[in-house]
């Protein structure tokens, strides 16, 4: 794989001279090991682009933080992206990158679904969280459909899936996982990685225990596994666990309200002017169509019916030892990076990594997530 670093260098033009030496045996070297693809350095000295050929990310990095002007200072700001997702980031990408917004009907529910690359690749079965959609996975399916083929759909009141109603239909984990269950029928998959986030960990976890020999691979990203005493961004959801009151399920209804939606987002997120508004916006305006909130309330009660799915997801993890990732906000208040770090308890061989942001990662982690994935599914997944 290739991954590409644009460097800033430090104002101190002394400092970048003493070291240019150094730095040029070090290039040097990288290619002649043809772990060098190109070099070079801005015309007004400010910083340079060098692209490396490595194996994973991992190694990309350390080959960039054993340069000379990085270990000697010289780097004032250094960045290390897969090369394909940069070019794609500038509308250059060198693999198809269309995504096509599928319908189907599933039970009589209308499921929106996300699909792109090619038909008879593995497959990458995307699960969103709440309060989000598919919306969520915008800027990564792009960076992993020249390989795999990615199926992200809307749950049923998600996104531009139907919202039927609740007297019809049952809003409860089971039930979703259900549905997504005949839409994979209905699309034709077979086998499958999931990615799961939040909601979409019940939800997948259901698909893996039900067809344990149809699932090739775990990645999870800030979801829930370990349930602990709720206390608090959960506070207020375990009261409504506890009694079901009126009372307690009118006190969640702050879970739905825009400053709640928006701190989803925002919460441990070291920049937050890099976070899209838009998707709290977006959420808020899902959730306010008629019904909706209800029905997400729905929802988050029925998160308590989880356990016994996160019991027997872990023994499906200690026995059977799928191939793991975790790549998780580390800073994420309603699934912090100790809580999710558990995982290795069970699944000693998953891989997993802390990213230094909050609850939807994706939002400015998207390259660093599907840089660990590409390097991760090229070594699980036998090619179609």
């Amino acid at each position: 794989m290739k991954f590409v670093t644009y460097a800033s260098y430090v104002p101190d033009q002394e400092a970048v001279d003493d070291l240019r030496p150094e730095h040029f045996e070090y290039l040097a070297g990288l290619l002649a090991e043809g772990k060098l693809a190109a070099a070079g350095s801005f015309a007004d000295g400010s910083g340079g682009l060098f692209i490396y050929n490595m194996d994973t990310f991992e190694d990309a990095k350390a080959a960039v933080s054993a340069d000379p002007f990085a270990a000697g200072g010289a780097f004032a700001r250094y960045e290390v992206k897969p090369w394909e997702a940069d070019l794609a980031n500038f509308g250059l990408a060198t693999f198809p990158r269309t995504v096509h917004y599928r319908r189907a009907i599933v039970d009589g529910v209308d499921v929106a679904y996300r699909e792109a690359g090619p038909p008879d690749a593995p497959v990458l079965l995307l699960l969103h969280g709440f309060p989000s959609s598919s919306r969520m996975f915008r800027n990564l399916i792009p960076q992993l459909a020249d390989t795999y083929r990615v199926i992200a759909p809307d749950y049923p009141a998600f996104g531009h899936s139907g919202v039927p109603d609740r007297a019809d239909f049952a809003y409860t984990f089971d039930h979703l996982a259900g549905v997504i269950d005949k839409l994979l029928e209905q699309v034709g998959v077979r086998q499958f990685t999931i990615y799961v986030m939040d909601f979409g960990g019940p939800v997948g976890y259901r698909l893996a225990l039900w067809h344990p020999e149809r699932l090739t691979a775990v990645i999870a990203q800030n979801a829930p596994l370990y349930p602990e005493e709720p206390r608090g961004w959960w506070a207020t959801l375990g009261q409504y666990w506890a009694d079901g009151s009126a009372e307690h399920r009118e006190a969640s209804r702050a879970y739905l309200e825009l400053d709640g939606l928006r701190g989803q987002y925002i919460y441990g997120v070291r920049d937050t002017s890099v976070i899209d508004p838009d998707s709290w916006v977006i959420d808020k305006a899902l959730i306010d169509r008629p019904g909706v909130d209800e029905i997400m309330l729905d929802l988050l009660y029925d998160i308590r019916n989880n356990v016994a799915t996160f019991t027997a997801m872990q023994r499906f993890l200690r026995d059977r030892r799928p191939p793991t990732l975790v790549a998780t906000g580390a800073n994420d208040e309603i699934f912090p990076a100790e809580v999710v770090r558990q995982v290795l308890r069970d699944h000693p061989d998953a891989e997993y990594h802390a990213l230094d942001t909050g609850h939807f990662a994706l939002e400015d982690k998207a390259d660093e997530i599907a840089a660990l994935m590409r390097d991760f599914l090229a070594r699980t997944l036998e090619p179609a």
